[in-house]
């Protein structure tokens, strides 16, 4: 009897440091669910209205219509992506077309998402995602979404091999609504530094809200040593400011200290009241206004290039209406933030302060190494909500 205590007692003693990492785990995902819960009911307290300038909505902006650009391959891989799906992983990933499930993302690494995890796929799964993905976005955008991933993981890696909450499959996969030649759907692609709204009705697509980022945005070390992103879209920025003459630059430099965070349209900020400020476009030369268009471009053709040109269309029949901002430096090696804004379309290029590397980069300034870029469509355009709401008129469907 005494050994059977002795040896049960050994037992227990051994467990707990297991019981510890057991309780810290709980102790974890607690603290995440309340601060995802927290975000959520903050974020979503107002009815979706979108992006404005002056907090009413400017209609007639996004007309139902025929685009002549089939949306055949996308409608094929969603369905080919949920057949792969077990009973469960569906519950998960499947909600309706207007459902908030839109609404709810977040950059930020500790929020809890719905849909079914890269983590959770099995190969021929994710192959199938990526098909999905791929068959929405650019070779481009795929590359650079597949990027992100990969510097998810760098970033686990430089933070002390912190897998648990970076890594290169902690994204998710959402699908509102049946995929359909026809009647509206979507699909949803949502992680750290990572979320893709795309949405379909017909052969029209909106593919906003878009965030893309990193931290880092180079990986000089580790599995993915090599892997770049958004250093073309910083470069670009740049050369867009210093070709404005005097002038220009004056009116397009709103503050030329920069020492926090200045992205305005990030998570659960689908109404914000944003006014124009910066340089009006209109009072560009033509080869500015060029320039400023493959700016655009830049962030547009991450979407397929036919789809890509579709919206370039709705850019460029604005540009006289757009404006452009600039906070900080205009040197080589300068932190910055840029905001490009029409009645159609919003980008900000953000510099931000040290997050997840604050280990490595103590000093809380912003630096070249953490971006932040938001694409978003004003005026009641994100996630295709003015096209579901004409929808709806014209069909009689419940809201």
């Amino acid at each position: 009897m005494r050994l059977l205590t002795r040896t049960l007692l050994g037992v227990a003693l051994a467990c707990l440091p297991l019981q510890s990492a057991i309780s810290q785990d709980d102790s974890l995902e607690a603290r995440r669910r309340r601060q995802s819960t927290a975000a959520e009911t903050a974020g979503l307290a107002e009815p979706f209205r979108g992006i404005t300038t002056n907090g009413v909505v400017r209609t007639g902006l996004f007309p139902l219509r025929s685009t002549g650009v089939s949306t055949a391959p996308v409608v094929s891989a969603a369905k080919a992506f949920l057949a792969t799906l077990q009973p469960w992983q569906r519950t998960k990933a499947v909600f309706p077309v207007d459902d908030p499930e839109w609404r709810k993302w977040m950059n930020q690494h500790f929020y809890i998402r719905q849909g079914v995890g890269f983590n959770e796929m099995t190969e021929p799964q994710r192959a199938a995602a990526f098909a999905l993905v791929g068959s929405a976005l650019s070779a481009k955008g795929l590359k650079l979404t597949q990027d992100i991933m990969k510097l998810n993981h760098t970033l686990g890696e430089l933070a002390n091999n912190n897998f648990r909450e970076y890594g290169e499959w902690l994204y998710y996969v959402t699908v509102m609504g049946d995929p359909h030649g026809t009647e509206p759907w979507g699909w949803q692609l949502e992680g750290h530094h990572l979320i893709v709204n795309y949405f379909v009705m017909g052969d029209q697509v909106v593919m906003t809200p878009l965030f893309v980022g990193s931290e880092p945005v180079i990986a000089t070390s580790g599995k993915y040593k090599g892997t770049s992103i958004l250093q073309d879209e910083q470069e670009a920025g740049l050369a867009m400011i210093t070709a404005l003459d005097a002038t220009q630059q004056k009116a397009a430099i709103i503050e030329v200290s920069k020492t926090g965070n200045n992205n305005m349209t990030e998570a659960f900020r689908d109404n914000v009241v944003l006014n124009y400020v910066g340089a009006p476009v209109r009072t560009f030369t033509a080869a500015q206004k060029k320039s400023m268009l493959a700016l655009i471009g830049l962030f547009v053709f991450n979407m397929k290039e036919d789809q890509g040109r579709v919206r370039m269309s709705e850019v460029e029949a604005h540009i006289d209406s757009t404006h452009f901002a600039w906070v900080g430096g205009t040197g080589p090696k300068d932190v910055f933030y840029f905001r490009i804004q029409s009645p159609v379309i919003l980008i900000e290029f953000d510099h931000q302060r040290p997050a997840g590397l604050r280990n490595l980069y103590p000093a809380n300034v912003p630096f070249r190494e953490h971006v932040h870029v938001v694409v978003r469509t004003p005026n009641g355009g994100d996630y295709g909500k003015d096209l579901l709401r004409q929808h709806y008129e014209q069909h009689r469907h419940p809201h």
